[in-house]
């Protein structure tokens, strides 16, 4: 059902490996305006790609783009891979540590209609075309959304669980989160990932206006580069883990509401 493609990856250079924890950045809507801040004050971070800022936002993350692929700051694997990704945490209270495991692929930005990805949340127009902006100007796709999908069997961890053994990075970030990124170039294994989730419907878990930007962007481009079997901008960055996996944790959003009289009966009703 899904079609998922591997990836050539656009990675900082080697030289930064050792202060990517300086240079990452967590989504911009889970960030206070502090933190926010803290984070553009580093010339490198990539919230400058995902969140460019500034009077003319996009012409910037284009030349920051280019600026950056030109100096060598940023450099394409050379091989196609399919990118395993963990996340090492303990929930509040808790003793045993959780591991999320997942894998960062290309998927085609399907239409909602077409049913191949299943969303659950409401869009604002502004922020899609936002989205759509970035991609048009930065040609890059720097937050990749979070995909669910169901497998019973759990077939692909033995090969992830391989591949996170010789990581690429690992890092702690500031929530005190150990992530770790791993690649897998073997073909045949790559070829697994893709049979198995070309039989799934995916769940979008988070990222419904970058996605939506996507698919806006992809049928924008409709008729271009017709020569091509695979053509860059059908296809989104997701990361996709799997539904059923005991250490997929979604926590509640409290909100609180000020200056509000209203009585209990009619709030639980």
């Amino acid at each position: 059902m899904a079609e998922i493609l591997p990836l050539r990856a656009w990675r900082y250079a080697e030289k930064f490996s050792s202060k990517l924890e300086e240079l990452t950045a967590p989504l911009f809507d889970v960030v206070s305006e502090k933190q926010r801040e803290q984070l553009y004050q580093n010339p490198l971070n990539s919230i400058h790609l995902s969140v460019p800022k500034g009077p003319e936002p996009i012409e910037r993350v284009k030349n920051t783009v280019l600026e950056w692929k030109k100096e060598g700051i940023i450099s394409q694997d050379m091989l196609p891979g399919i990118y395993v990704y963990y996340q090492y945490f303990r929930l509040p209270r808790e003793h045993d540590e959780r591991c999320r495991k997942g894998f960062i692929a290309q998927i085609k930005a399907y239409n909602w209609d077409e049913k191949q990805i299943l969303r659950h949340e409401n869009t604002i127009v502004s922020a899609v075309n936002d989205r759509v902006d970035l991609l048009k100007a930065s040609k890059i796709q720097a937050s990749p959304t979070h995909g669910l999908y169901e497998d019973e069997e759990f077939q692909l961890e033995k090969y992830m669980d391989a591949a996170i053994e010789s990581p690429l990075y690992e890092l702690e970030d500031y929530q005190g989160v150990r992530e770790v990124l791993a690649v897998i170039h073997d073909a045949e294994v790559i070829q697994k990932f893709l049979n198995l989730i070309q039989k799934k419907q995916i769940i979008l878990a988070d990222g419904h206006h970058r996605l939506e930007g996507a698919i806006s962007y992809r049928n924008s481009m409709n008729g271009e580069f017709q020569d091509k079997k695979w053509k860059a901008h059908d296809y989104h960055l997701m990361y996709l883990t799997n539904a059923l996996a005991n250490d997929l944790k979604i926590l509640p959003t409290h909100r609180l509401f000020y200056d509000m009289e209203i009585e209990q009966s009619t709030l639980m009703n």
